[in-house]
């Protein structure tokens, strides 16, 4: 069957070192007793090395030349191969609601929305591994103090530890992507709540890093207005930046109480 050619709207890129491939499938071994879904496998240079491991694999490909591909050459994959947009997909019904490792060679337009995705369903994912554009992997593993600290850091940390594993130079794909990529894994920690509501930290995180460069007394205006006395507390002077995941949640519950004693309607989350 002939190759596969990369969809530039589809943010194909695909993987042709075997060495690099052979790296990445060994990350899921944290967690060996698990199934894993790999998301994207193009034409399965990161699939035959999944496939050898003693644990059900199956893969999400919503590329239809992809789909094809891999059900001519990866016939033990059987009816494992899943024509679907991971994005839209019911998790729980991937395995019957048991608990998986999520890897790919992710699209690099979505990988943040993967995340996210992620995030929505961690108690289904206790480890999640794979390949995105190094400026995003520095992003996730960041901590509080770095320019790259951000929504995704806060978010992500506050219920995976995250390891930045190696980096990987574009001429091991096709096409070669204009940036450097890199294979992260990020490990479920012991956190089972946060503390605080949850909606109101994913909307405290967003509205404050959106305005990064001001202090948390003027970022955090949208949602608590201009005239709150709590923003008088000297935390505020700090930028979003500077802020822990823990101090995050210390903020979450101080807003949430001061939302109480003068209650005003929230701004809609920008996902």
């Amino acid at each position: 069957m002939k190759l596969v050619k990369p969809k530039k709207f589809l943010g194909q890129h695909f993987l042709k070192d075997l060495k690099v491939a052979q790296d990445i499938a060994d990350t899921v071994d944290t967690f060996p007793s698990l199934p894993v879904l790999e998301v994207g496998p193009g034409m399965g240079v990161l699939t035959q090395f999944l496939v050898r491991k003693e644990r059900p694999v199956k893969v999400v490909e919503v590329d239809y030349e992809s789909v094809a591909y891999l059900r001519e050459e990866y016939l033990s994959l059987e009816d494992h191969i899943i024509e679907d947009d991971f994005l839209k997909m019911n998790l729980h019904r991937l395995f019957d609601g048991e608990p998986f490792v999520l890897t790919g060679n992710y699209p690099y337009n979505i990988s943040s929305q993967i995340f996210f995705k992620m995030l929505d369903n961690k108690d289904l994912i206790p480890c999640c591994t794979g390949m995105i554009q190094k400026e995003v992997a520095e992003r996730i593993a960041a901590g509080p103090g770095s320019k790259t600290y951000g929504i995704l850091s806060v978010l992500i940390q506050a219920w995976y530890n995250v390891e930045y594993l190696f980096t990987v130079d574009p001429s091991v794909f096709n096409p070669p992507p204009k940036v450097k990529s890199a294979v992260i894994r990020m490990t479920r920690n012991d956190t089972t709540e946060l503390g605080c509501d949850e909606k109101l930290f994913k909307l405290v995180v967003k509205t404050t890093f959106n305005q990064r460069r001001k202090m948390l007394r003027n970022s955090i205006k949208p949602i608590l207005g201009t005239d709150s006395p709590l923003t008088e507390d000297a935390l505020f002077n700090k930028r979003p930046e500077q802020l822990s995941v823990q101090q995050f949640i210390d903020l979450t519950n101080a807003v949430e109480k001061a939302l109480a004693t003068a209650p005003q309607p929230l701004p809609a989350e920008n996902e």
